[in-house]
């Protein structure tokens, strides 16, 4: 029987960030609208030290392809209407693991 891990990956431009404090205060927001919503890991990936770009992982697992897929797309569309930044790229990958 196989799982199913998926990774969802966002990528934010900033604009009007001043400081690397005003940067957390949005990653942090987002990431617990995203956990508590969906009860999957969020972390920020990569970027840490950019004012004005913001990378988040999602990863989730599940022993149903389609049921991860959905869950990671609905993470998607909260993500995009909970920011009120740029969303730049997204990408969602599944990995089947025996």
């Amino acid at each position: 029987m196989a799982v199913f891990v998926g990774i969802l990956r966002l990528e934010f431009r900033l604009h009007g960030n001043e400081s690397l404090k005003d940067k957390r205060r949005v990653a942090l927001s987002l990431k617990q609208k995203i956990r508590n919503k969906f009860n999957v890991s969020v972390a920020e990936t990569g970027s840490e030290d950019s004012m004005d770009y913001l990378c988040l992982s999602v990863a989730s697992v599940c022993n149903e392809k389609q049921h991860l897929e959905s869950r990671l797309a609905k993470c998607l569309n909260m993500a995009q209407a909970a920011c009120d930044e740029e969303l730049v790229y997204d990408d969602i990958e599944i990995i089947a693991v025996e």
